[in-house]
């Protein structure tokens, strides 16, 4: 076939290595603003060392938050006046569209009376995706593909999609889907972190949003049984077996100063809630509320200024109010509240802890698409070398997703498979 175009963060300015370098050694420098959580900790240490940018964000009304929030150019922008070494941020994290023009994207993307069981979003994303790995000449094989969205959407551009996915009732129903609109599609039920899987050759596997080790584990096995191309919007980095992330490249693996995030730090790249409805959003601040609330009750009751993280709460306390949170909250912690607990001002504190946190927050966020490329780039960098050329970018608009960024990755001909230990 013939080799999309080589795209590299700079549109070929630099290596992916270097790009991945940069970023490595930019986090690690930076580390300070990003790693310690402003959830657990009131007051973490970058707003002693600079308090002008802590003056800046304690300043900022909450629709300047929603938009900075969103605007993570802008807000770098006016913090690298205090921190100077935030200069060209914008550079740092910019990526090539991927994506062909809007009619194209049209012509990609399921119409809405086949896309029954498929929402809006999912929809629209499939297409986008489909429309950025135009033109394919291999069969897709949709890794974890739930009820075959994106196998239906790819299949009038490669006829004999395969899907695999573990769970039988969405095997079920995506097959029933196809049936029913006459796809050429075919929905397996397998795990695809079994020790013992293979792979059917000459296929193009294609993940969109499968988290973490689900789609490494394809990187890894769709690399090493030599499928010809290979395309990957990744997902849920930090849901991972291990405690600290390990780069699948030899090159990051080697590098002198390699930064080692842990399962907490990598979920600071997808914590975005753009495409969140408003509802989920206010409950979201809501629950945050309650439990920053109990946080300030619970450091008074034990005498000890220390963060301690209590489980997720049954459904049911959202319809019985702060008071019974925070006796379910203390039970599991077996803290004893006193009789004359006064809830109203441990709420009240629990309102102005967040309205800090989400201040220091804004600060945490400007690391989160650079965390992301840092992973991202390593992927890109493990896969040149198992012989593949590489394009790396997004293959949409964030206000559709801002898990937006695309591996595609084609075999070079001639490159045989690479043999590499698997986990």
């Amino acid at each position: 076939m013939t080799l999309p175009p080589a795209a590299s963060l700079h549109h070929g300015a630099a290596s992916f290595y270097q790009r991945w370098q940069q970023l490595n050694d930019w986090l690690l420098q930076h580390r300070e603003f990003w790693q310690p959580a402003p959830f657990m900790n009131p007051e973490p240490a970058w707003t002693r060392r600079y308090p002008e940018l802590a003056a800046m964000v304690a300043g900022l009304s909450d629709s300047d938050c929603e938009h900075l929030d969103e605007a993570p150019d802008e807000l770098a922008r006016q913090a690298s006046r205090f921190v100077p070494s935030l200069t060209g941020y914008a550079e740092l994290v910019q990526v090539p569209q991927l994506s062909p023009s809007g009619d194209k994207v049209a012509e990609a993307t399921l119409p809405e009376v086949r896309a029954t069981d498929m929402p809006g979003r999912k929809r629209l994303q499939s297409g986008a995706f489909a429309a950025s790995l135009a033109p394919l000449e291999y069969p897709a094989l949709d890794w974890c593909c739930g009820k075959g969205h994106l196998s239906r959407t790819l299949a009038p551009f490669c006829p004999g999609t395969q899907g695999y996915e573990w769970n039988p009732e969405l095997v079920r129903d995506g097959n029933r889907l196809a049936r029913q609109f006459g796809d050429p599609v075919s929905i397996s039920c397998q795990d695809v972190m079994a020790s013992e899987l293979t792979l059917p050759g000459n296929l193009h596997g294609v993940a969109l949003h499968a988290c973490g080790d689900l789609h490494r584990q394809l990187l890894r096995r769709g690399s090493e049984m030599g499928l010809p191309r290979l395309s990957v919007s990744p997902c849920c980095y930090h849901l991972t077996g291990e405690d600290l992330y390990r780069p699948l490249s030899e090159r990051a693996t080697g590098h002198d100063t390699l930064l080692q995030p842990s399962r907490i730090d990598l979920r600071l790249a997808v914590q975005e809630t753009v495409t969140a409805p408003a509802r989920v959003r206010e409950q979201t601040r809501l629950v945050s509320q309650w439990r920053l609330g109990f946080d300030g009750l619970q450091r008074h009751l034990r005498g000890c200024d220390e963060y301690l993280p209590v489980p997720s709460h049954p459904a049911r306390l959202m319809n019985e109010g702060f008071a019974a949170f925070c006796r379910w909250a203390a039970d599991r912690k077996q803290l004893a509240l006193p009789g004359n607990t006064d809830f109203d001002a441990w709420l009240d504190l629990g309102a102005q802890r967040l309205a800090q946190v989400r201040r220091h927050d804004l600060v945490r966020h400007l690391f989160r698409r650079p965390l992301e490329l840092w992973v991202v780039l390593d992927y890109a960098i493990f896969l040149e070398e198992q012989g593949y050329r590489v394009r790396l970018g997004h293959f949409c608009e964030r206000a559709l997703t801002p898990r937006n960024l695309l591996i595609d990755a084609v075999r070079v001909p001639g490159t045989p498979p690479v043999q590499h230990s698997l986990p």
